[in-house]
C-alpha cells in the first residue's frame, strides 16, 4: 500500500510552503501574447491562486491517499450480493405440473401478495443500510455559508459574509471499517434470503391451496355420481317392494346409504369455497373473486415421477433458511474482525478552508482566506481490559452461530428425508389404491347384475357400494397427498432444482 507521503503534503501546508510540484508564476513575465494586466489585477489573480491552490492542495491530500489506498474501502463491486431471481429454473418450480390455471394464480401471488411485498421493503432496506455503511468508509466533504451582521453603540452596522468548505476521512488501516460493511453485507445476504424465503412459503402455500382444491372437487364429483348410482338401486328396490319381490327393508338400507351420501356432498362444498377463498386471498384479491374461474372442475395436478426422482446433493445449499445461517457466520467473523481493529489505532485525515469578505461579491474576489489542514492518531492505551474482553464476546457469539449453523443443515437434512420418504410411501400406497379401486368398480357392477337377476342379496349390493365409495375417495386422496409431497419436497429443498 502507497500513500504517496500524504503526511509530507500535510506538513508543506501546515508551514506555508508551497508543494514542489507547484510553480507559482513569475513576477514581471509575461507572454507577449497576453496584454499587460493594470496592477491591483494582477495581485487579485495571485491572491487567488494561491487560495485555489491551497483549497485544491487539501483535495490533493485526500485523492493522494484514496488514489494509493483504494483497498481501504470496499466499494459495491467488491462485495457483491447474490440477487433473489424469480425467474431462474429453480424458482419456476411449479411449471413441473404443467397447469397454466395454477401458472397463472402464482404469479399473481407473487406480484400482489402483501408477504412479499414486505419482504421486498425489508431487503431495498438491508441494501439501503449497507450503502449508508459503506458511505461510512469515503471521504466526507461539507460545505457552509453564511451572513453575520454586527451592531454595536455608536457604531454603524457591520455586515460580513462567510463560505467554508470541510473535508475528513478516517482511514481504515486495520479494517475496523471494512469488518463493517461485510457485516452490513451479510445482513443483505440474509434479507435476500429471507426474501426468497417468504417468495417459496408463497408459492408453496399457493400450490397446496391449488392442489387441495381439486383434490375437493374429484371427491366431490365421486361423492355426486355415487348418489347417482345409489339413487338409482333405490329406485330399483322401491319397484321390487312395490312387485312384492323384496321387503320394505330393503328399501330403507337403500334410503340411508343415499341419505348418508347425500350429507357429504355440503361438507366437500363447504371446503370447496374455502379453499377458493384461500387461493383468492394469497392471491391478493377478495374472499369470492375466484368462485367463477374455479367453479369448473379439472384434473389433480401431477408431476412425472422422474422429475422428483433426480434431486442434485447440493442443492441443499439453496434454502433460505442455510443461506442465513451462512450469512450470520460472515457477520460473527466481520464482528470479530472489528472488535480485533478497535485495539488498533486509528488515523484520521481533514482539511477546511473558510472565506470571509464584507460583500457577497467579495467572497470570490479580496476575502479573507483562512485555511487548516489536520492528520491525527487515536491509539487506545488503557481501558481496563475491555477491548480484549469485547474480542473474546464476539469470538463466542461467531463459536454460537457456528453451532447454530450445523444444527439447521441438520434440520434441513430431516425434513428433505423426511419429504423424500414420505413421497415414496405414498406412490407404493396410490399403487395399491388404484388397484383397491378398479376391484371395487368390478365388483360394484357384478352386484348390480346379480342383484337384478336376483342371484344376491341387496346387502351385498350396499356394502359393494360403500367399498366402491370409499375406495375411490381414497384413491383422490392419495393422489392429492402425492402432488402435495413434491411441493414439501420443493419446500424442503428451498426451491426447484435441476
Amino acid at each position: 500500500m502507497k500513500l504517496h507521503n500524504p503526511f509530507m503534503t500535510l506538513m508543506t501546508l501546515l508551514h506555508g510552503y508551497p508543494h514542489p510540484s507547484y510553480q507559482p508564476p513569475a513576477h514581471g513575465v509575461r507572454s507577449e501574447a497576453m496584454p499587460r494586466q493594470p496592477q491591483h489585477l494582477v495581485n487579485n489573480v495571485h491572491s487567488g491562486s494561491k487560495r485555489m491552490w491551497i483549497a485544491g492542495s487539501i483535495a490533493v491530500v485526500l485523492s493522494l491517499a484514496l488514489g494509493g489506498c483504494a483497498s481501504l474501502f470496499p466499494t459495491e463491486a467488491d462485495s457483491p450480493i447474490e440477487q433473489v431471481d424469480a425467474k431462474s429454473e429453480q424458482a419456476i418450480w411449479w411449471l413441473d405440473f404443467h397447469d397454466p390455471l395454477l401458472a397463472r394464480l402464482i404469479t399473481q401471488a407473487m406480484q400482489a401478495n402483501p408477504n412479499i411485498g414486505s419482504a421486498q421493503a425489508a431487503l431495498r432496506q438491508a441494501r439501503a443500510l449497507r450503502d449508508v455503511t459503506i458511505a461510512g468508509t469515503r471521504p466526507q466533504l461539507a460545505v457552509s455559508g453564511g451572513v453575520q451582521r454586527v451592531t454595536s453603540d455608536g457604531s454603524p452596522a457591520s455586515i460580513s459574509f462567510q463560505s467554508g468548505l470541510d473535508a475528513s476521512w478516517e482511514l481504515d488501516v486495520f479494517g475496523g471499517k471494512r469488518s463493517a460493511v461485510a457485516n452490513s453485507e451479510a445482513a443483505l445476504v440474509a434479507a435476500a434470503a429471507n426474501l426468497r424465503d417468504v417468495q417459496l412459503s408463497m408459492t408453496a402455500e399457493v400450490a397446496l391451496a391449488y392442489i387441495q382444491l381439486r383434490g375437493l372437487q374429484s371427491q366431490l364429483d365421486i361423492a355426486l355420481r355415487s348418489l347417482a348410482s345409489q339413487s338409482e338401486t333405490l329406485q330399483l328396490t322401491q319397484w321390487r317392494a312395490q312387485a312384492g319381490l323384496i321387503t320394505s327393508l330393503e328399501v330403507e338400507q337403500a334410503q340411508t346409504a343415499v341419505s348418508q351420501t347425500a350429507a357429504q356432498i355440503p361438507a366437500l362444498q363447504t371446503s370447496l369455497a374455502n379453499a377458493r377463498h384461500s387461493l383468492a386471498v394469497l392471491t391478493g384479491q377478495g374472499p369470492t373473486e375466484l368462485d367463477d374461474p374455479l367453479t369448473s372442475v379439472g384434473p389433480i395436478p401431477v408431476v412425472n415421477a422422474q422429475v422428483a426422482d433426480v434431486i442434485p446433493a447440493n442443492s441443499l445449499r439453496q434454502r433460505a433458511d442455510v443461506r442465513a445461517a451462512e450469512a450470520r457466520i460472515t457477520a460473527a467473523l466481520a464482528a470479530v474482525d472489528a472488535a480485533i481493529a478497535a485495539r488498533k489505532p486509528s488515523f484520521r485525515l481533514g482539511g477546511s478552508l473558510g472565506l470571509t469578505a464584507l460583500t457577497l461579491a467579495g467572497l470570490s474576489n479580496g476575502a479573507t482566506l483562512a485555511s487548516q489542514v489536520l492528520g491525527s492518531v487515536s491509539v487506545p492505551v488503557l481501558d481496563g481490559g475491555a477491548s480484549k474482553a469485547q474480542v473474546r464476546v464476539q469470538q463466542a457469539a461467531l463459536d454460537q452461530t457456528r453451532s447454530a449453523y450445523q444444527n439447521t443443515v441438520l434440520t434441513a437434512l430431516k425434513e428433505v428425508e423426511d419429504a423424500l420418504v414420505a413421497q415414496l410411501n405414498d406412490r407404493t400406497r396410490l399403487r395399491h389404491l388404484e388397484q383397491a379401486a378398479v376391484a371395487a368398480k368390478n365388483a360394484d357392477l357384478l352386484a348390480q347384475n346379480r342383484y337384478s337377476s336376483g342371484l344376491v342379496d341387496f346387502q351385498t349390493v350396499l356394502q359393494t357400494q360403500r367399498t366402491l365409495l370409499s375406495a375411490e375417495d381414497s384413491l383422490a386422496s392419495g393422489r392429492t397427498e402425492i402432488s402435495n409431497d413434491h411441493v414439501r419436497l420443493v419446500k424442503a429443498m428451498g426451491g426447484g432444482w435441476q
